[in-house]
């Protein structure tokens, strides 16, 4: 199992640059997808094949305050007139599509919104996810993200072969 982080206030930016900097939609990205985003690139950035289509993985998102720092944004323009880039990002579930648009992956993508990072809860979605037969690996990403400047950010590459 491959597991990585971003550090809280690391320069998301100049992180992108280095690993991808070819998805300019990137920039039009709350803070909790721009992290989704980047442990993704982190993590499966250098597979051979990585952006042929395939079932064959999942996508698992877990926050404790899913997207809150960008619906403060959007409930902030609608003082004068409602930002449409900014609503796009008031679902937590949106980072787990944007991996999987970029990576071209059509298994499961799930976003889990918990009160507290727990391990055991966590653990059993991920099996529950590859009780799918077609499952062979999963993007697991925990992603918490109260403001734009300030967050936990883990992600791991499991394989069926993983949770022995």
């Amino acid at each position: 199992m491959k597991q990585v982080s971003i550090p809280s206030g690391a320069n998301l930016t100049a992180l992108y640059r280095e690993l991808a900097g070819d998805y300019p939609k990137f920039f039009k990205m709350d803070t909790l997808s721009k992290l989704g985003f980047l442990l993704t690139e982190m993590l499966v950035g250098e597979e051979a094949d990585r952006f042929r289509p395939r079932e064959d993985r999942a996508v698992l998102v877990f926050s404790r305050e899913g997207c809150v720092a960008n619906d403060r944004h959007y409930q902030d323009s609608m003082a004068d007139f409602p930002s449409p880039g900014l609503f796009v990002y008031t679902l937590p579930n949106i980072v787990s599509g944007e991996i999987a648009i970029r990576n071209k992956y059509a298994g499961e993508t799930s976003a889990y919104v918990l009160e507290e990072y727990d391990q055991k809860l966590v653990d059993a979605l991920v099996c529950q996810a590859f009780q799918d037969p077609v499952t062979t690996s999963a993007i697991v990403i925990w992603a918490d993200c109260p403001r734009d400047d300030a967050w936990e950010a883990l992600g791991w590459l499991v394989k069926k072969e993983d949770l022995g």
